[in-house]
């Protein structure tokens, strides 16, 4: 099978991967970068447990090929390092097995930071392309509305 060279900023380190033409980027940041954060689920998709951040919106990465991703700019939950979302998951218990936590966290996050006015329907929208079958979505909604009121009361 064919390989190629590709050049992705991860994380904020430009690295180079040799990935085959049909490595999903899934496949290359977990086996090639040994970045274990997004979760292989369902990998068709319908889960959203390894979804990263690329180009600063939320991607299933087992839906994007890892050639796609040459040039682009990714974040896995290993680069988000205590962001507000993060904290917000602990303080409001946002998760119990935490198998689909990187994948909401990573979402959520991007929610946060192309929709800083974000309103409950848009949450709830954007929460659908993630599944949890430990918990309700309430206290992961909670965390996410208290990430939007501290910043609009920092405003």
């Amino acid at each position: 099978m064919k390989t190629h060279t590709i050049r992705i900023n991860i994380n904020g380190e430009k690295r180079n991967l040799m990935v085959r033409s049909g490595d999903t980027l899934l496949y290359a940041i977990r086996n090639n970068l040994g970045l274990t954060g997004s979760k292989p689920g369902c990998l068709n998709g319908d889960c959203g447990a390894c979804t990263i951040n690329v180009e600063g919106w939320p991607m299933k990465s087992c839906l994007m090929l890892a050639v796609e991703a040459d040039g682009k700019k990714v974040t896995t939950v290993e680069g988000l390092e205590n962001t507000p979302i993060q904290q917000a998951f602990v303080e409001n218990f946002a998760f119990q097995c935490g198998y689909c936590t990187p994948g909401f966290i990573m979402n959520c996050h991007s929610l946060i930071e192309q929709h800083p006015d974000a309103d409950d329907d848009l949450i709830k929208e954007w929460l659908e392309s993630n599944i949890c079958r430990c918990t309700g979505y309430a206290e992961i909604e909670k965390a996410v509305k208290s990430v939007l009121r501290k910043n609009e009361s920092r405003k």
